[in-house]
């Protein structure tokens, strides 16, 4: 008679790796109920553990919640800020920074979404508004450098950088549920808006320069015509106008003679 196989005992979890998975399934319960509507149990459950390895670990769900929180809001932070620092031209920076929100959100979506909340009153962790904050700081030194080298009042650039924070943020919380179009064609546009203003849109923006150069070349090349155009047509309206105006003069037959006759 066969004995059985011995059942293979599965490896218990060292303290590191059990606490990266109270981490994981925690980040993945408070995206999508928050923290008030999960509870140690569900966290417990879903862990296969039982209640006090939570409380052991973190001291309850807010503990593990603030943990969430800060570990997201270091992360999106590093990434914005090497984005910022890792191009020359300052178009390029703003690229790559609003390419970087746009990436993380894509890969780390329920982090985004325990961001992009308040933070629990009793975590004591940072909220979305002082993320912000803080990316806005990095901005503002980069919009000052670029002020002082156009000569331009130094004293705005706070103002500009929560501007165009705020700009990215919002577009970003947009398309963490939208996600079209592309994560690339959403950061040309939110760029193309930045750099260009709303008078001088790019019809099709992009993040790559040789493309951008093309189009630039086909957009002079397209106004230069429509210009040329337009000339032609307001020298054929001049030609029209002198045209009529000698038709309407009367003849030299039909004017008076001014010789005067004796009487």
């Amino acid at each position: 008679m066969t004995e059985p196989a011995p059942r293979s005992r599965r490896k218990r979890m060292t303290g590191k790796e059990r606490r990266e998975q109270l981490l994981n399934i925690g980040r993945t319960l408070f995206a999508g109920r928050g923290l008030d509507g999960t509870s140690v149990e569900e966290i417990a459950a879903a862990a296969g553990v039982s209640k006090p390895v939570v409380y052991e670990h973190f001291g309850g769900k807010e503990g593990l919640y603030a943990v969430v929180v800060d570990r997201e809001f270091e992360r999106l932070l590093a990434l914005v800020t090497e984005a910022l620092n890792s191009a020359i031209h300052y178009r390029g920076k703003l690229e790559k920074a609003a390419l970087a929100l746009l990436e993380y959100i894509e890969e780390n979506p329920d982090g985004f979404r325990i961001i992009v909340r308040d933070s629990h009153g009793g975590t004591g962790t940072g909220s979305f508004a002082s993320l912000l904050s803080e990316i806005a700081g990095e901005v503002e030194y980069v919009m000052a450098q670029e002020f002082e080298r156009h000569d331009y009042d130094e004293k705005f650039a706070p103002m500009y950088a929560q501007m165009l924070v705020g700009m990215v943020a919002l577009t970003g919380q947009w398309w963490l549920d939208a996600r079209k179009p592309k994560r690339e064609e959403v950061a040309a546009h939110m760029v193309n808006l930045a750099w260009n203003g709303l008078s001088g849109l790019e019809p099709r923006p992009s993040l790559d320069p040789r493309r951008r150069r093309r189009e630039m070349e086909r957009m002079k090349s397209r106004a230069a015509k429509e210009a040329a155009k337009e000339e032609k047509a307001a020298g054929k309206a001049a030609a029209k106008e002198a045209k009529a105006h000698r038709r309407s003069r009367p003849a030299d037959d039909d004017l008076p003679d001014p010789t005067p006759h004796p009487a």
